[in-house]
């Protein structure tokens, strides 16, 4: 069936990967600023909000029931609807009293919408458009993605931070931000009930039942953990981002703490910059580096490299816990030499993982190996701020000059031996891998 559409896909696709990025965003980056200016427990949270990355981390095991009730295009609207009064729900809670409890709860409703959202838009994009199509726009919807991510930790961050400069209290500024992201995806929603196809062979997939994707999911599952070295590989997927995933949330925290109290002072405007525009963009940057060198030498050649790139650039925190810079400038450049690494080295993890997962049910058996890889991050970064407040409770920062941060990010640098025994027990796997040439590229 000739699936080229005549709407052009420019009308959509922007705007649909932009509604997937910016909830992720609103989810996982956003609360842990507001909380923290807010008086919540550096412990508090990195452990409530890192568990709301699990329903990204666990989608594949609801994703085939999209397929078997209604439509993708009902879906992908529905969703965005609930995300948007998700976000006026979060702009009407954050002045109460209750904010904490309340805000939380509904961060965990955007998070299983978003994750729900980003199955349907997916499967939408792949049956809306012809294989040229697909491959023509792959860019397009990866860009506008990155563009999302831009403006959610970046642009959305930047507005509180002025806000508060003109004097609103941190509640109502963040109130405001959410209010504005409602308004922007009302809008998008508005936009995609037009612009959105429909398309004849966007229906329920018939002939299936609950039950049956139960059963061939079971399959799947038994499969996957057959695999040859399965066991060094869930050992590197949940290993191999160890000290990024103990940096991951503490980085913004740090940035916010005042000078007093060890961290580096930053305002908001300042945050969004380094961390959402500079830093996004050196993360960006250093994966179009790693894929060009994966492309060239292949995983086997690279995986050492990447993982020292990925591991080691996290001591550039330690520096500036030691050293508070004053030069905003200097802070800007530590950032984007940290992500700059993350992102070369983050290719090593997910070539291995396209490595991994091929054969049988590959599809499912990529989504698995991504859950694993999300729980690597998200189990970690949820008991961070304990480890960093049992640091400080317990006098472990007095060889730092009493700085629990300094502290706590020379602990991240210990973090970087799971890293190198990750790829140490991976690379049997790897060997295999490189050595067998349909699986490279």
């Amino acid at each position: 069936m000739n699936k080229t559409i005549r709407l052009s896909p420019w009308k959509w696709i922007p705007s649909l990967y932009i509604a997937e990025g910016i909830p992720y965003c609103a989810v996982n980056t956003l609360p842990v600023l507001f909380y923290c200016e807010m008086g919540i427990s550096i412990a508090e949270i990195t452990a409530w909000t890192g568990l709301l990355s699990l329903p990204w981390m666990i989608r594949p095991f609801w994703s085939p029931f999209v397929d078997i009730f209604s439509t993708k295009r009902r879906w992908t609207l529905t969703m965005q609807m609930l995300m948007t009064l998700c976000m006026l729900a979060v702009a009407v809670c954050l002045p109460a009293s209750f904010f904490f409890a309340s805000t939380l709860s509904v961060f965990a409703c955007m998070a299983f919408f978003s994750a729900t959202h980003d199955i349907a838009a997916d499967g939408f994009y792949m049956l809306a458009l012809s294989e040229k199509q697909q491959a023509d726009f792959v860019g397009i919807r990866s860009t506008f993605y990155k563009v999302a991510t831009v403006v959610g930790q970046g642009g959305l961050t930047l507005l509180a931070g002025w806000l508060e400069m003109r004097g609103m209290q941190p509640a109502g500024a963040w109130a405001v931000v959410f209010y504005c992201l409602t308004a922007i995806f009302f809008a998008i929603w508005l936009w995609h009930t037009q612009t959105l196809p429909k398309l004849a062979d966007d229906h329920p997939v018939g002939g299936t039942s609950a039950s049956d994707i139960v059963r061939n999911f079971g399959m799947t599952f038994v499969t996957f953990f057959r695999k040859p070295h399965i066991a060094a590989a869930i050992a590197f997927l949940l290993l191999y981002r160890l000290p990024e995933a103990m940096c991951g949330k503490m980085v913004a925290i740090f940035m916010k703490t005042s000078l007093d109290e060890g961290g580096l002072g930053l305002s908001l405007t300042e945050i969004g910059f380094a961390n959402g525009t500079v830093g996004v963009i050196a993360l960006l940057a250093g994966g179009v580096l790693g894929g060009v060198a994966i492309g060239r030498g292949g995983l086997r050649r690279w995986l050492w490299p990447m993982a020292m790139s990925l591991a080691l650039p996290c001591v550039v925190y330690c520096l500036l816990a030691i050293r508070p810079a004053t030069d905003f400038s200097l802070i800007c450049v530590a950032v984007g030499f940290e992500q700059f690494g993350y992102g070369f080295g983050l290719t090593a993890l997910m070539m291995y993982m396209i490595y991994f997962a091929r054969g049988e049910a590959e599809t499912s058996h990529y989504a698995f190996c991504i859950a694993f890889s999300m729980a690597g991050i998200m189990l970690p970064g949820m008991a961070a701020g304990w480890i960093f407040e049992r640091i400080a409770d317990y006098g472990i920062s007095g060889f730092s000059g009493g700085n629990p941060f300094e502290a706590y990010f020379w602990f991240v640098m210990a973090c970087c031996l799971t890293t190198f025994a990750a790829c140490a027990i991976a690379g049997p796997s790897v060997r295999r891998m490189a050595s067998d040439p349909s699986r490279e590229d």
